[in-house]
């Protein structure tokens, strides 16, 4: 009986570390396969950290990228913004320019209308005149009206004769006319000598009287206002012919009347009248 049970009990000696073994050997082997799992899931999770490392610096990258295109894009706003404005001046510039040339053009077209006017008035007075002894033209935007001496002098004198007044009439009638139109009297001559003791000194003096004359007889006699008229003295120094002729001093021998716009009148033109209220 002891024998049996000393058996019994070795029995079950053996068999509590059978199952022990087993157990151990199971445990031994998941404790492996959770070390191999946790060794991939470090290696995982380093590979995560890797890729998020990576991926905060393309995030931080096309953050910088995108902040540099904002600025570039508000530069280039800016930028356009400034050229619009320039453009705007520009086209503001060019408009201000193409009125002034119009308003400038008018003017140029009504001072060409009275001019116009003056030299049919000028031609219709003298319409029976000889061309060669009075010549009306419009040079440099004024009318020019050349007048032989002949018809107004005697040879080497100021003295204006009597015809003289008969040809300053009907040009005093065209002036009083065009009342804010200015006039300037030359006296031309030729480049003959006077003699020594001579009344008058020179082909200055005689250019000078000459033109006086006129203007004298133009203020005194036909009432042309006098703050209009401008007397002036050319000698010889601007002929028109040769001096080295008798007709070509004849031609040389002249008064020219020069008449024009007075400027602050021609400045007028290029104003537009300022609009007047209605209340």
């Amino acid at each position: 009986m002891k024998k049996i049970a000393i058996i019994a009990f070795a029995g079950f000696i053996g068999l509590t570390s059978c199952v022990s073994k087993k157990k151990y050997t199971a445990l031994e082997t998941q404790n492996t396969q959770t070390e191999g799992e946790l060794s991939t899931a470090k290696m995982e999770l380093a590979s995560c950290l890797d890729k998020q490392k990576a991926s905060k610096t393309e995030v931080d990258y096309l953050k910088s990228v995108n902040y540099k295109l904002l600025e570039s894009n508000s530069s280039l706003s800016t930028l356009s913004a400034q050229e619009s404005a320039n453009l705007e001046k520009s086209l503001e510039s060019l408009s201000q320019k193409e009125r002034q040339v119009k308003s400038l053009q008018s003017a140029l077209n009504k001072k060409d209308s009275v001019m116009f006017a003056l030299v049919s008035s000028l031609k219709g007075e003298f319409i029976a005149a000889d061309d060669e002894d009075i010549q009306i033209e419009v040079e440099k935007g004024a009318v020019f009206v050349s007048i032989s001496d002949k018809m107004l002098f005697g040879s080497g004198d100021a003295l204006l004769s009597k015809d003289a007044k008969d040809v300053l009439e009907k040009v005093a009638r065209v002036l009083n006319n065009q009342p804010d139109m200015e006039v300037m009297v030359e006296g031309h001559t030729d480049n003959k000598a006077f003699k020594d003791g001579a009344a008058i000194k020179d082909n200055w003096e005689l250019s000078v009287q000459r033109a006086a004359s006129v203007v004298r007889v133009l203020q005194d006699d036909y009432s042309v206002d006098p703050a209009r008229l401008i007397p002036a003295g050319r000698s010889y120094y601007t002929p028109v012919a040769s001096n080295d002729t008798k007709e070509g001093r004849a031609q040389n021998r002249r008064i020219k009347i020069i008449i024009l716009p007075k400027l602050d009148q021609f400045f007028n033109l290029l104003t537009p009248p300022a609009a007047t209220s209605v209340d």
